[in-house]
């Protein structure tokens, strides 16, 4: 039996069924030209839409444990500023799990207009997620009739799409990026405790301290194969000046494609994220709304026509959140049966571009 494909933020082409994804990856040239086909096909718009925008990964691992009592640092001393704004300190040690349920509206943007306006019928839809401490999370996000679920059971993360089955992810398990856009404050600020401070910056009308975090070397090669290579994968927090709290998100990743005989091609995808509406919650601030834009660029010496441009938006709002929910074990997050076999490395021949 061939291995797992890895975690993708791409959909394979419609042709390919759930049948096909238990057969040896196809070739490289074939692989990528079914790609480029489903970003500019309008029949594929939702299933990219779910796949970039519907349970993207953060770019590094939380470490509750990190030091952040202590005012030693400018990153430091925001992450003070923002878990005394939020209330979330109330929450360390004290909550085990979490569940989130709430609606989005997912749209392919028109990029030759001037207001950005959709390029398609918008997408309603809606999720409901339940994370347990540690590092265990569960997302189910429907949408245009389409469902699309991913977890993590604290070892590995996965994710299950109607057109391409059960796919694992290379690497350290990482928190669901949908998580962090305010959701979880505590979190938030484990993983910015760490953060290099960029400076100030004026974002949305907001005057904003920023903090940097980025994938290591160690992480970027264990994503990447010998297809396809991640360059980097970086994240921005923007946080107000005026009340400490989270309210933009931005990341950005970039990753080099070649087979032998063929020229590079890098695929780079931004997102960038607006969270407000933030809410008290059991005693904590929890933001309950927001905005998502990604822009998905595709460059390199053979794409003869220059940049490839695909944008999207998503609007999400909350309908409920609640802490230490009665009954939720540590079942509800094992992996599909597909995820739990071993598969050998060698069998996997090809690897997605925008893997994150």
């Amino acid at each position: 039996m061939s291995r797992l494909a890895p975690l993708s933020e791409e959909p394979i082409n419609e042709d390919q069924d759930t049948a096909n994804c238990s057969k040896k990856a196809q070739t490289w040239r074939n692989w990528l030209k079914n790609h480029f086909s489903l970003l500019f096909n309008k029949k594929s718009d939702l299933k990219i839409l779910l796949s970039v925008l519907g349970c993207p990964l953060f770019p590094v691992s939380v470490h509750p444990k990190q030091p952040i009592n202590e005012v030693c640092s400018s990153a430091q001393y925001i992450i003070q500023h923002f878990t005394a704004a939020t209330g979330c300190r109330n929450l360390e040690g004290m909550v085990k799990n979490m569940y989130v349920t709430g609606k989005v509206t997912m749209a392919m943007v028109d990029e030759l207009g001037s207001n950005g306006s959709p390029a398609g019928v918008p997408q309603k839809g809606c999720f409901v997620m339940w994370q347990m401490v540690p590092n265990k999370w569960l997302i189910e996000l429907v949408a245009g009739g389409h469902k699309v679920v991913a977890g993590s059971d604290g070892k590995v993360a996965w994710r299950h799409t109607p057109w391409l089955s059960a796919h694992a992810a290379k690497g350290g398990v990482r928190p669901l990026r949908r998580a962090l856009q305010g959701l979880d404050p505590v979190a938030v600020s484990a993983v910015f405790s760490l953060a290099q401070y960029m400076g100030e910056k004026r974002i949305s009308g907001v005057d904003c301290f920023v903090l940097k975090l980025s994938a290591d070397h160690t992480d970027l090669a264990e994503r990447s194969d010998n297809t396809a290579e991640m360059i980097k994968h970086v994240m921005f927090g923007y946080f107000s000046q005026r009340n400490g709290l989270l309210v933009y998100l931005e990341d950005s990743y970039l990753t080099r494609i070649q087979t032998p005989g063929t020229s590079p091609a890098y695929w780079e995808t931004t997102m960038g994220t607006k969270i407000e509406d933030y809410r008290t919650v059991e005693g904590v601030m929890i933001a309950h709304a927001g905005q998502s834009n990604a822009i998905i660029t595709r460059f390199g010496d053979n794409l003869r026509a220059g940049l490839a441009i695909t944008r999207m938006e998503e609007t999400w709002m909350i309908d409920d959140l609640a802490f230490n929910v009665p009954g939720l074990s540590i079942d509800c997050f094992i992996p599909p049966e597909e995820v739990h076999k071993e598969y050998p490395e060698e069998a996997l021949d090809w690897r997605s571009p925008l893997h994150r």
